[in-house]
């Protein structure tokens, strides 16, 4: 955490800043809603959160986010919505690209991306491949994505290489199926957020988040700004992180 920013936000303790946060973005349409719009009027006022809350996490040193824009269970909305959701998508992209570049961004995906249209898939891999260099921050897209389908996945890979004798079954272990994941690259989250008071997982890095510090908000996410962030971010640095540990243990 840069010193400007230790000055900015001084609530923050510098050396207990989570490595990795992910965020369930959830209350677009209930927002659209109250505003007498279509739920897409909701979404297309999802990205100034989504910007909010980039620029926040680069602020504050957060080193991974993590975004849950799109889940495999979203392919069974009304179509209308999913080629509107596509259109924005490959838009906003477009549109921040100089930002990511300006604010040394990487942007990463997780999920079926095949699933995807092509010109999505285009402008991610364009993407992608334009802020590679970027180590400020890495921002990850979940696109059509659940955390049954990436463990599913997995299983497949891995019985494959027990198929062919790469790897022996008796030796699969925790490391084994990590590997195997979309997320395999990246630390688990320290915290997950959600916004808009629910208070369910919805599917969502269902194994990475094993012990992962959980903050739900009642703001939708259309609403969600640094401050709403910073709150989870101080909430999170309340806790004591024991990991099936005492707290004696982690004293000594």
């Amino acid at each position: 955490m840069s010193a400007e920013a230790q000055l900015k936000y001084p609530e923050i303790i510098s050396d207990r800043i989570p490595e990795h946060v992910a965020i369930i973005m959830d209350g677009n349409g209930r927002w659209a809603r109250q505003q007498g719009h279509m739920r897409i009027f909701g979404h297309k006022h999802g990205v100034n959160a989504v910007r909010n809350s980039l620029e926040f996490a680069a602020e504050v040193g957060i080193k991974y986010l993590t975004l849950y824009a799109f889940s495999t269970e979203n392919w069974n909305r009304p179509q209308r919505e999913i080629n509107a959701l596509m259109e924005l998508l490959v838009d906003t992209i477009q549109k921040e690209l100089p930002a990511l570049m300006k604010n040394n961004i990487r942007l990463k995906t997780i999920g079926n991306i095949q699933m995807l249209p092509k010109k999505c898939q285009n402008q991610l891999k364009e993407t992608e491949k334009a802020t590679a260099g970027n180590d400020r921050t890495t921002l990850i897209l979940a696109l059509s994505y659940s955390g049954r389908w990436d463990i599913i996945e997995a299983v497949k890979k891995i019985a494959e290489q027990a198929k062919s004798g790469e790897i022996n079954p008796l030796e699969i272990n925790e490391n084994t199926l990590n590997n195997a994941l979309n997320t395999a690259q990246y630390p688990n989250p320290d915290l997950l957020i959600r916004t808009s008071g629910e208070m369910r997982i919805s599917n969502f890095l269902l194994w990475e988040i094993a012990y992962s510090e959980i903050h739900f908000t009642k703001v939708l996410w259309p609403d969600f700004r640094k401050e709403h962030f910073l709150e989870a971010l101080i909430d999170y640095q309340s806790r004591e992180r024991r990991f099936g540990k005492t707290s004696e243990q982690l004293a000594n």
